[in-house]
């Protein structure tokens, strides 16, 4: 048997892989029910939206973590990561951002960061996702906008080193970090090993870039994968995975190249009217990959 837990070293055969599923699906679940949903579906891990209506830190008292940590107990499902990208508590899906022109609202990401880094550790899970700075203001610049996500990075990365936990920074279409090349300039200025990527496969293949290709070259970054197929447009919109034009079978050949023995969480917010029959689909779908 292989490092990863293949019994034949077979190309192509990723029972080593372990699955999990977000739960920013699930917005019209409780956390607990979402939690119990995943797991019925078959899935080893799940993905804990840190933003309401699930884990929202100021609003996610003793009561519900000891209920949440119950539950997953009960179901014997891990925590692949927390996602604290979006923050509808307070804003939207990017605001506020890390490069707001406010210092207000820029304080606010950065405290919201370190709030889920805290409740990351009280969860028990080792890493928590993030957005790559935000969409640019108005009457923003680059190398502005650069330097106040550097410096909000660093403030929470203090954070993360003290509670154990890596802050995963999400390239995406659209934002400051965008591409491959964009997060390693980046990544020269973070003085921090608790600074990482959240490799969105899906994210990378938008704009233009081959992921298994990426995988290898990114490999001392990745702490941990977001998976959801794109058609052949690129145009960012999630589809279950099998149903877009990603080699999803190449991407997963490349993961076990670089030893890779975390989750996938397959992420599919835009299928919120039937989560459970997309999160069956796409279960379906990569185990018979």
């Amino acid at each position: 048997m292989n490092s990863l837990g293949n019994p034949h070293g077979l190309p192509g055969s990723h029972d080593y892989l372990k699955l999990a599923f977000s739960t920013n699906a699930f917005k019209d679940y409780t956390l607990v029910g979402a939690i119990e949903e995943i797991k019925r579906i078959g899935y080893s891990g799940v993905e804990i939206l840190g933003d309401i209506p699930h884990a929202y830190p100021p609003s996610f008292g003793d009561d519900q973590l000891k209920t949440t940590l119950n539950t997953l107990s009960s179901c014997n499902i891990q925590i692949s990561n927390l996602n604290a990208f979006t923050l509808y508590a307070i804003g939207d899906v990017y605001h506020p951002s890390w490069i707001e022109n406010e210092l207000h609202a820029r304080q606010a990401r950065v405290q919201h960061t370190i709030d889920c880094l805290r409740m990351a550790n009280k969860l028990g899970t080792r890493n928590i996702s993030t957005e790559p700075g935000g969409p640019m203001p108005a009457s923003g610049d680059l190398p502005t906008s650069s330097k106040l996500f550097s410096s909000g990075v660093m403030a929470a990365a203090k954070v993360a080193e003290k509670e154990g936990v890596k802050l995963l920074i999400e390239p995406e279409p659209g934002l400051l970090l965008e591409n491959s090349i964009q997060y390693r300039q980046f990544m020269k200025g973070i003085d921090s090993d608790f600074v990482k990527l959240n490799f969105d496969i899906g994210h990378f293949y938008c704009v233009g870039e081959d992921p298994a290709k990426l995988v290898p070259e990114l490999s001392e970054f990745i702490e941990h994968f977001h998976l959801a197929d794109i058609a052949h447009s690129r145009v960012h919109n999630h589809l279950i995975p099998g149903k877009g034009a990603i080699n999803i079978r190449k991407v997963f050949d490349a993961i076990d190249g670089i030893g890779y023995k975390g989750f996938v969480t397959v992420e599919l917010y835009p299928y919120r009217d039937n989560p459970s029959l997309a999160a069956q689909q796409a279960y379906d779908y990569l185990k018979s990959i």
